[in-house]
């Protein structure tokens, strides 16, 4: 019994099938639960956001810069060591140089 295969549904992983035949044989029961789960895992894997930004990510707050180039939400650049860090880790450190 361990040393059977087991094959996995190639649309939506979530049913494992012993054979080819098997699979056929279960299909039309199977059909519309897997055609849903596709379609679930398609939109997951088209729709997914990025890990971060390419503009990268503030050292400092550690959260993605924007794409946009407004006023509000700029970057700014560190001319000391050439950093870009967000407007907000920004006014964070300049607020606590005025106290």
């Amino acid at each position: 019994v361990d040393d059977i295969k087991l094959k996995n549904c190639d649309d939506c992983d979530l049913v494992k099938y012993c054979s080819d035949k098997c699979q056929q044989d279960h299909l039309p029961q199977h059909e519309v639960m897997c055609t849903e789960r596709a379609a679930e895992l398609r939109d997951e894997k088209l729709f997914k956001q990025p890990e971060s930004s390419f503009m990268g990510d503030c050292p400092i707050c550690f959260l993605p810069h924007p794409l946009e180039r407004d006023s509000e939400t700029s970057r700014i650049i560190m001319s000391c060591c050439s950093t870009t860090i967000c407007n907000g880790c920004d006014y964070a450190n300049q607020k606590r140089e005025w106290e």
